[in-house]
């Protein structure tokens, strides 16, 4: 019966705007004839919202008109009532990439190239880039017969559009169809690319020297000398920025193509222009790529030269283009003699440390640790902590917050005891920092220094600290806080716990501040089960059975809830497993007739978890 459905079947739409619930899509999957006539009618709605639901049904009408009447009559239909609404546009552009199989598979995906052309000359560019997306997903299962009689038609009809939107679409078309076609083919499309590269609107160009790269890497090694050099460094000396700058991933895609010898013949100079672009905004793609190209151009001297523009960029005028450069850290390190680059970052450095920016220092505090290991431990000692401490003490948080994400890298270097001597009373310092972000990476930096520095010198130097995390009016930081105790009881062992923590967590359980007491049942369930049976049985229980009558039923709830991670602890030695009759059962029992109902939920939860771990 659903085969006699036709689109032109369905019965057009009101004059007026068409009221959503007039359309039940919801027996559209069974094949209900009327809600697949509601799918298409639904296509000619006046209202959006309706025209909308009806291309998400679609591939529903497509699956019951099958996959011929799909090629012969759904298709064309779209193709022909393309509408003018951006956000239909671009829904059906997307839905058309993904249509393969409702016409019929790979062989014939070539139908859908006709409305994804039309699409791919839409004024709005989101439009545009989805149908350029989608043909270039069809292409990659279409054969070289299709893909030279379909598509580069397609290709070359985008290519001499009037308008400049058909011809920055046909850009995005030329590397995905370059690699399925004969030499001969080849050469138009390079022919018709070298176009686009001088056409006379600079969005054209700008889409040709966004594309470029991708061409680059189909085209063979001969043709990235012959046709790739010339039309990218045609782009790369236009007088648009806005070009310019587009022409960087290309250059790095071509630096990756070529030997020592022809970057060092074809584009030394051209590197350099670019390097020091007047458009900052150029000069920043340079900066945002730069260990990429560097790394490409083999030859020493280029990269002694590309050393000397990195340095010269630290002390660019905008801000933007320091930040990006200081990304390009980590891959510094690489280029050149160790010595060499020590010697020469460390006055640019010391001038990024001071920067009036706080986003470029909180970009070098990000990065700065990777140059530790070539500096040496040594070097790192001398001539980056005492940088890292200024940048630990600068006034934004995020500068302080990136040193201390990344004092690992530091500490692989120097060693914690180098690192703990010089960092550790700003470290300290931070601890109490009025960002909690700040204090929440100090947290989580503790159990590290701890394990590396020893019971002692913790009990010393950072006990009273972590303890004092506990009663934070920040949740986030009570709650790593407890997350803290319980590592360092699996790095300190046991009996460390039972002496110096655990007593003083208990403590807070009297405390009148009921965030204190909430606290305390949060760390006692967190750290319950890195301890003993018998640590429970002696010195939690007794505290969480004074806090089962506590006025606040926040509390009370918390109590119910850590009861059943402290009845799998009991359980595991024969002396305490008793305690689940004797003491957990009727606490949670008399917390089942708590007159607040939440007391009452959590308590009845835990009864059950706790009978479900018995089964």
């Amino acid at each position: 019966m659903a085969e006699q459905m036709s689109i032109d079947s369905a019965p057009p739409a009101g004059g007026g705007p068409s009221p959503g619930p007039r359309y039940d899509f919801e027996d559209a999957q069974s094949g209900d004839l009327g809600a697949l006539a509601a799918i298409a009618d639904a296509m000619k709605s006046d209202n959006l919202t309706d025209r909308l639901e009806s291309l998400k049904r679609l591939s529903v009408l497509a699956l019951a008109m099958g996959e011929e009447r799909t090629r012969e009559e759904l298709i064309p239909f779209l193709d022909e009532s393309i509408d003018d609404e951006d956000e239909l546009l671009l829904a059906l552009a997307e839905l058309l990439g993904d249509f393969v199989q409702y016409v019929g598979g790979p062989k014939y995906a070539y139908v859908l190239l006709r409305p994804l052309e039309n699409l791919a000359a839409a004024e709005e560019t989101v439009v545009r880039e989805k149908a350029v997306e989608s043909i270039n997903k069809l292409v990659s299962g279409m054969d070289q017969l299709h893909v030279e009689e379909y598509l580069i038609p397609c290709i070359a009809r985008l290519s001499s559009g009037e308008w400049f939107t058909s011809r920055s679409s046909a850009a995005g078309l030329y590397a995905s169809a370059y690699g399925k076609v004969t030499d001969a083919i080849q050469s138009k499309l390079r022919a018709g690319y070298e176009a686009l590269c001088k056409d006379d609107m600079p969005m054209i160009r700008r889409a040709a020297a966004s594309n470029l790269k991708d061409v680059v890497e189909k085209i063979s090694d001969d043709h990235v000398v012959s046709f790739a050099i010339p039309n990218f460094r045609q782009l790369a000396e236009d007088d648009q920025d806005s070009v310019r700058l587009l022409t960087v991933e290309p250059l790095v895609a071509i630096t990756k193509r070529l030997t020592t010898e022809e970057c060092k013949q074809h584009l030394g100079a051209i590197v350099q222009s670019l390097c020091v672009d007047k458009s900052w905004r150029v000069r920043y793609m340079v900066a945002d790529h730069f260990v990429s190209l560097a790394t490409n151009i083999k030859d020493a001297d280029l990269q002694e030269e590309l050393l000397n523009v990195a340095i010269s960029l630290m002390h660019d005028s905008e801000a933007e283009v320091r930040g990006a450069v200081c990304t390009q850290l980590d891959g510094l390190a690489g280029l050149g003699n160790s010595e060499a680059i020590v010697g020469r970052l460390q006055a640019p450095l010391q001038e990024l440390v001071d920067d009036p920016s706080q986003h470029v220092r909180a970009t070098l505090a990000k990065h700065i640790g990777s140059l530790c290991r070539v500096f040496g431990k040594e070097g790192t000692i001398e001539h980056l902590l005492p940088l890292l401490l200024r940048l630990l003490k600068d006034s934004f948080p995020d500068v302080r917050l990136n040193i201390i994400s990344k004092l690992d890298a530091v500490d692989s270097v120097v060693g914690i005891d180098s690192l703990s001597q010089s960092l550790l009373p700003a470290i300290v310092e931070l601890a109490e920092d009025k960002q909690w972000r700040v204090r929440l990476a100090i947290i989580e930096y503790v159990p590290l220094i701890a394990s590396q520095l020893g019971v002692q010198f913790f009990d010393e130097q950072l006990s009273s600290l972590c303890m004092s995390w506990l009663g934070d009016p920040v949740y986030s930081i009570r709650e790593a806080a407890t997350v803290n105790l319980k590592k360092l009881t699996e790095v300190f062992g046991v009996d460390w716990a039972r002496a110096t923590i655990i007593p003083k967590i208990l403590i807070m359980a009297t405390h009148p501040n009921y965030l204190y007491r909430m606290t305390t049942i949060f760390a006692i369930t967190m750290i319950a089960p890195s301890v003993t049976p018998g640590i429970v049985r002696d010195m939690i229980l007794p505290s969480l059975e004074g806090l089962v009558n506590d006025p606040i039923p926040n509390i009370r709830f918390n109590v119910a809830k850590s009861l059943e991670p402290l009845t799998e602890v009991l359980r595991k030695s024969a002396d305490t497993a008793q305690l689940e009759e004797s003491i957990i059962r009727p606490t949670l029992a008399r917390l089942e007739e708590d007159p607040d109902p939440d007391v009452r939920f959590f308590a009845h939860r835990s009864v059950t978890a706790i009978g479900a771990m018995s089964a």
